[in-house]
Protein backbone atom coordinates (compact mmCIF):
# COMPACT_ATOMS: atom_id res chain seq x y z
CA UNK A 1 0.00 0.00 0.00
CA UNK A 2 1.55 3.72 -0.99
CA UNK A 3 2.07 5.91 2.37
CA UNK A 4 2.75 8.81 0.44
CA UNK A 5 0.56 10.51 -2.18
CA UNK A 6 1.56 13.12 -4.92
CA UNK A 7 -1.55 15.38 -6.64
CA UNK A 8 -1.89 14.62 -10.65
CA UNK A 9 -3.93 17.62 -11.91
CA UNK A 10 -6.15 16.15 -14.97
CA UNK A 11 -8.19 18.64 -17.28
CA UNK A 12 -11.35 16.85 -18.45
CA UNK A 13 -14.61 18.24 -19.68
CA UNK A 14 -17.39 19.26 -16.95
CA UNK A 15 -20.14 16.66 -18.11
CA UNK A 16 -17.48 13.83 -18.56
CA UNK A 17 -16.17 14.86 -15.05
CA UNK A 18 -20.25 14.68 -13.98
CA UNK A 19 -20.70 11.42 -15.15
CA UNK A 20 -17.95 10.07 -14.52
CA UNK A 21 -17.98 10.96 -10.13
CA UNK A 22 -22.01 10.17 -10.58
CA UNK A 23 -20.95 6.13 -11.79
CA UNK A 24 -18.22 5.89 -9.00
CA UNK A 25 -20.82 6.91 -6.55
CA UNK A 26 -22.93 4.38 -7.38
CA UNK A 27 -20.30 1.96 -7.78
CA UNK A 28 -19.14 2.95 -3.85
CA UNK A 29 -15.50 4.15 -5.05
CA UNK A 30 -13.78 7.22 -4.40
CA UNK A 31 -12.60 8.85 -8.24
CA UNK A 32 -9.10 9.13 -7.09
CA UNK A 33 -9.69 5.19 -6.27
CA UNK A 34 -10.77 4.34 -10.01
CA UNK A 35 -7.71 6.70 -11.61
CA UNK A 36 -5.37 5.14 -9.35
CA UNK A 37 -6.52 1.20 -10.21
CA UNK A 38 -6.49 2.93 -13.60
CA UNK A 39 -2.58 3.83 -13.39
CA UNK A 40 -1.50 0.56 -11.86
CA UNK A 41 -2.84 -1.28 -14.79
CA UNK A 42 -1.83 0.91 -17.65
CA UNK A 43 1.69 0.15 -16.05
CA UNK A 44 1.31 -2.84 -15.86
CA UNK A 45 -0.11 -3.25 -19.32
CA UNK A 46 3.03 -1.69 -20.43
CA UNK A 47 5.28 -3.78 -18.17
CA UNK A 48 6.00 -1.54 -15.82
CA UNK A 49 7.32 -1.96 -12.31
CA UNK A 50 7.39 -0.10 -9.76
CA UNK A 51 8.07 0.02 -5.89
CA UNK A 52 4.94 2.10 -4.21
CA UNK A 53 6.32 5.14 -2.24
CA UNK A 54 6.89 4.02 1.62
CA UNK A 55 6.73 0.11 0.67
CA UNK A 56 9.99 -1.84 0.87
CA UNK A 57 12.29 -3.33 -2.44
CA UNK A 58 11.51 -6.63 -2.75
CA UNK A 59 13.51 -8.93 -0.22
CA UNK A 60 13.50 -6.43 2.22
CA UNK A 61 11.49 -6.56 5.00
CA UNK A 62 10.75 -3.95 7.55
CA UNK A 63 11.75 -6.33 10.48
CA UNK A 64 15.43 -6.42 8.67
CA UNK A 65 16.10 -3.02 9.31
CA UNK A 66 18.77 -1.81 11.80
Amino acid sequence: MELKTARLTVLIDPAKKKAFEALCARQDVTPSQVVRRLIRDYLAQHGVSFVPSGAEPDGVEATDKP
